[in-house]
Parts: structure tokens; sequence; C-alpha cells
């Protein structure tokens, strides 16, 4: 299920890439000849609609199956972080033995006498 989430995402956004890619900021883009097709066949108002709503329909896809993506691909689920936290802990093995004290550097000197 996951491999079927992330190939239909990246198609979506490879097309999305195309239909951006394809889009001229100044009108031009599919409205001029692209493989042979005049402008007789799709006007340029036309050509730019199609490829706006394209835009945002790929847009909308994606958003979608990420969405959804969240929904079906669930993790393993716990009551609280710490109970998961506590459980990959080893608790057989022993404690590591205290650290050794060191001798106190500091000498007293009695003043009594």
């Amino acid at each position: 299920m996951t491999i079927l989430f992330l190939v239909l995402i990246v198609a979506a956004c490879a097309a999305l890439g195309f239909v951006v890619l394809i889009q001229n900021p100044k009108g031009g883009g599919l409205s001029s000849n692209v493989g042979g097709i005049s402008n007789q066949f799709m006007g340029v108002k036309q050509t730019t609609d199609v490829l706006e709503k394209g835009t945002w329909l790929f847009a909308a896809i994606i958003a979608i199956l990420a969405l959804l993506s969240t929904l079906f691909l669930k993790g393993v689920t716990s009551a609280a972080p710490e109970d998961s936290i506590l459980q990959k802990v080893n608790t057989n093995s022993s404690a590591p033995a205290a650290p050794a004290k060191a001798p106190n550097p500091v000498t007293t000197v009695d003043t009594t006498k």
C-alpha cells in the first residue's frame, strides 16, 4: 500500500511539473506551435484555461493523496508515547555499577591544639 501511494504521488508530481513547465508566463506556452498543432485547433484563451485547470487538478490530487496516505498508512499506535519508549528499554540487564568516589583532596587542619 505504501508503494502504491508513493507511485501515485510521484506520478502526480511529475504531471504537475510538466503542466507548470509548459506554461509560458507571457501567454505563449501551448498557444505556439507544439508538435505541429496550430493555434487554429485550440485558441490561446482555451489553452491557458486548460493548463490552469490542470495545475489546480494535479495540486489537489497531490494534497488528497498526502492526506489519504496518513489515514491508510498508520504506524504502530500506543496509549502514550512513554509506554512505547519504556517497552523498548531493556530492563532485564543489571544496572551499571555506581562510579567509585574519589577521595576528598581537601585536607582539614586541626587548629584546636
